[in-house]
């Protein structure tokens, strides 16, 4: 075999050219990242292609464009409303969120044991204050994860009783390894610290996401109506960002909307499952801007909590700059630059961006709950609201003419 011919590493194809290789493996890669794809999809999709690449004789730009274009369409065809329903902004379940917070939690783990290991040799000294430290961070830490979890999942309520312990959780370290004395325990050779957190690392992403989608999964409303707004509320401000007053709009029309309808009527026989009806009015433009904003909040707080530690290592040097003083200078300037740059991108309120059509491009329109006798979201007449309406169906993304 050529170096030109490449295989793709799951079901065998055999790419005869180096650049259909490297434009399969692109639109793997935004399949993935940029889209969520469901498990098996980028294998069928990219299977289709490769019979087609084989038949026409051409590359693959060729027949299907961009790579980045390609993997868009995919998405926007073939990853159905349901699957879409149950990821955040950032195309997160509320299991993925979790498993890669602790997943991230070992890697950081594993930086900073080899960080020690050059900066203090092979062996690290373990006192009970240190101990006490370190066990407080992961407590912390883990609490933060599930509060976003939950967040994710649109259950605010367990977000904010998770949040509310990690202050206390702190706290209360705090003042068990000022209590503690500081006197040397055991001394560890760093590759076992290493070789901890590398485990810790192997069995987070062992875990299953569906199976911990399950600890935070909602029972579907059952409590008339109330309970189904309430759990829409949730989820527009939870799982897809919106602000308390965005959220609070949405849910007034919804009302507005039912209780213009014939008596009876429930919210769940006019607008359909929950999940997929927050969906259709988060889908807008403004959807990628409330990613940013988060992701924005999200580097604040990683940036307070580096401040900390910082001046906290000002303080134990006396001033001068030592190996982890440099370390913590360099790890704040990222965060503050990767912070503008998300705080812009959340402010950018340029028309025709990159998210699809949907219910926040014309708040007005077909895809709200709209006014008295006009069609909702979850009744026949209401398919402007649906991701992805205003495409046209001139040649779908597995045929050549799609490019």
């Amino acid at each position: 075999m050529t170096t030109a011919q490449r295989t793709s590493r799951k079901r065998g194809l055999r790419w005869d050219r180096e650049e259909d290789a490297d434009w399969a493996a692109t639109v793997e890669a935004h399949l993935a990242f940029d889209h969520d794809a469901p498990a098996g999809l980028a294998d069928d999709v990219l299977a289709e292609v490769h019979e087609l690449v084989r038949e026409e004789g051409r590359p693959a730009r060729d027949l299907f464009g961009a790579p980045e274009a390609y993997a868009r369409g995919v998405a926007e065809e073939r990853i159905g409303e349901e699957h879409r329903a149950r990821t955040d902004t950032e195309g997160l379940s509320p299991g993925g969120r979790l498993v890669a917070a602790f997943g991230t939690l070992g890697v950081a783990g594993a930086i900073l044991s080899v960080l020690a290991w050059v900066d203090d040799g092979l062996w690290v000294d373990v006192s009970p204050s240190a101990v006490a430290f370190f066990t407080t961070v992961v407590a912390a830490v883990g609490l933060v994860a599930v509060a976003v979890a939950a967040r994710s999942a649109g259950r605010l309520k367990g977000a904010y009783a998770f949040a509310a312990a990690v202050p206390a959780v702190v706290a209360a370290g705090a003042g068990v390894s000022t209590a503690v004395p500081e006197e040397r325990l055991v001394s560890v050779p760093v590759p076992v610290l290493l070789a901890g957190c590398v485990a810790w690392v192997v069995g987070a992403f062992a875990v299953p996401e569906r199976v911990v989608d399950r600890w935070f999964a909602a029972r579907p409303p059952t409590g008339g109506d109330d309970a189904w707004f309430a759990r829409l509320d949730g989820l527009l401000r939870g799982r897809h960002g919106m602000t308390a007053a965005e959220a609070r709009g949405h849910v007034r029309e919804a009302h507005q909307h039912l209780a213009a309808g014939p008596p009876g009527d429930h919210a769940a026989d006019v607008f359909g499952d929950v999940e997929v009806y927050a969906l259709r009015l988060a889908d807008g433009p403004r959807r990628k801007q409330r990613a940013a904003r988060r992701k924005a909040y999200g580097s604040l707080l990683l940036l307070a909590v580096l401040t900390v530690l910082f001046v906290d290592e000002v303080v134990d040097s006396g001033g001068s700059v030592d190996f982890w003083l440099a370390v913590y200078l360099g790890a704040a300037g990222s965060l503050v630059w990767s912070t503008v740059s998300e705080w812009r991108a959340s402010r950018d309120k340029r028309p025709g961006g990159p998210a699809r059509g949907g219910a926040e491009s014309d708040p007005g329109g077909p895809e709200g709950p709209g006014g008295p006798g006009a069609p909702g979201p979850g009744e026949p007449g209401a398919d402007p609201a649906e991701p992805g309406a205003d495409r046209t169906d001139a040649g779908g993304p597995n045929r050549p003419d799609a490019g």
